[in-house]
């Protein structure tokens, strides 16, 4: 027999219940007060165990750290205010779980994409600037896997990440721009899959049906979402799409970006447990960083920051540039526009962003041949002053809050 609370007790001479026993009350309270403390503890030892496993997927690019450090003098100077800017490298290796479909491994890399985001003190907007491969850049003297050094010269941008890795990569970035680089990643083939399919995709919409054999992607025309395999083929395609121009790549790189972004934000993903740990896990497990950023708390910190930018103020853009004079193939940058633009960035100052102004057939600006518009009188500022002033300039780019066929 059981009391009404479900604790045993027995009966007394006139056969009716005895009160419980206060001191099996007692004894079962405490152990539920031990059963729900062990829950607890699981749960704690559970989060904790899930901590520690993000936190040691990320892998921690030291000896960019050590090569970085060696040139500190020479580096620009921070941003104050609580402003960021940091490098995001999309590795073209083959080496690593995952990345030997892709072609042979030959023992090199070059930096397939390169992205400078910069993100303001106030965290009310970001701007995302694509540097291309095939720019023409000084690059400083760096330091080989080998233990070797190359000499300085000018060169193909993505040939820094090829001959010094990431630290050449990013001296490169800090002497065309005179901004700090602050943070970077380095994201190879296998994990961009990884993290697309974490979220569940990401949706593009296709003017014209594509069939691009070297990239491996085959898709018809209209909106869909596109899988990590798939998004991989469409971020790198250049035979099937446009006019095959890395220009035209930069533009559809930019695009998925901005979908990916408002993939993560929605609710969806965020605030779906079943979504966000394998992102989180993806995500992870998929960057090399800098020491400052290889850490959970780290990328989280970073990410809270930016969680809550509208995606109308969440910018892409690429450098100004125009056909290299001495090999059409190649890139330069064009001043004073490159100037101005750097110059916007490095002071923490706003910018506008609108899209190719269309040509007299109605169709936008070719490849190469954009423009960026600056309020005024279109004079950027020179070299030397100590930040940006006048009407705030436009240039040429999207939001992630446009949708766009492509």
């Amino acid at each position: 027999m059981t009391d009404s609370a479900g604790i045993p007790g027995g009966t007394d001479a006139a056969g009716g219940e005895k009160p419980p026993n206060g001191r099996r009350r007692r004894r079962l309270l405490r152990w539920i007060g031990l059963g729900t403390g062990l829950l607890a503890v699981v749960g704690a030892g559970t989060g904790w165990w899930i901590y520690s496993k993000l936190d040691g997927n990320i892998a921690e690019d030291t000896s960019a750290a050590a090569e970085l450090r060696r040139y500190d003098k020479e580096r620009p100077a921070h941003l104050g205010g609580g402003a960021q800017n940091i490098l995001l490298i999309g590795s073209d290796s083959r080496s690593g779980a995952g990345n030997a479909p892709y072609g042979q491994d030959e023992g090199t890399q070059r930096s397939d994409t390169t992205i400078l985001l910069h993100l303001p003190a106030d965290r009310k907007s970001a701007t995302a600037v694509s540097i291309p491969r095939d720019l023409m850049a000084e690059i400083p003297a760096c330091l080989k896997p080998d233990g070797g050094r190359t000499r300085e010269q000018f060169a193909q941008f993505n040939w820094a990440f090829e001959w010094g890795g990431t630290a050449c990569t990013i001296r490169t970035v800090e002497a065309m721009t005179g901004i700090r680089v602050d943070h970077h990643m380095v994201l190879d083939f296998s994990g961009f899959k990884k993290m697309v399919d974490a979220i569940g995709g990401v949706e593009v919409c296709l003017r014209r049906p594509v069939d691009d054999a070297e990239a491996k992607l085959k898709l018809p025309a209209g909106r869909q979402t596109l899988q990590g395999e798939q998004a991989l083929g469409f971020v790198r395609a250049r035979h099937s799409l446009g006019n095959g121009s890395d220009t035209e790549r930069m533009e559809r790189q930019q695009l998925f970006l901005g979908s990916l972004v408002k993939k993560v934000q929605s609710n969806g993903v965020l605030l779906n447990p079943a979504r966000l740990y394998p992102l989180l896990d993806a995500a992870t497990s998929a960057v090399t960083t800098d020491p400052g950023l290889a850490s959970l708390r780290g990328l989280y910190e970073l990410v809270r920051g930016v969680r809550d930018i509208p995606t109308e103020q969440i910018k892409f853009l690429t450098v100004p540039r125009r056909p290299y004079a001495a090999d059409a193939n190649r890139d330069e940058l064009r001043e004073p526009d490159a100037t101005q633009l750097f110059q916007r960035l490095r002071a923490d100052q706003p910018l506008t962003i609108a899209p190719p102004a269309p040509t007299p057939t109605g169709t936008p600006t070719a490849p190469g041949g954009e423009r960026e518009v600056a309020a005024g009188d279109g004079k950027a500022d020179r070299p030397g002053t100590a930040e940006p002033s006048g009407p705030v300039p436009t240039f040429t780019g999207t939001t992630a809050g446009v949708a766009d066929c492509r």
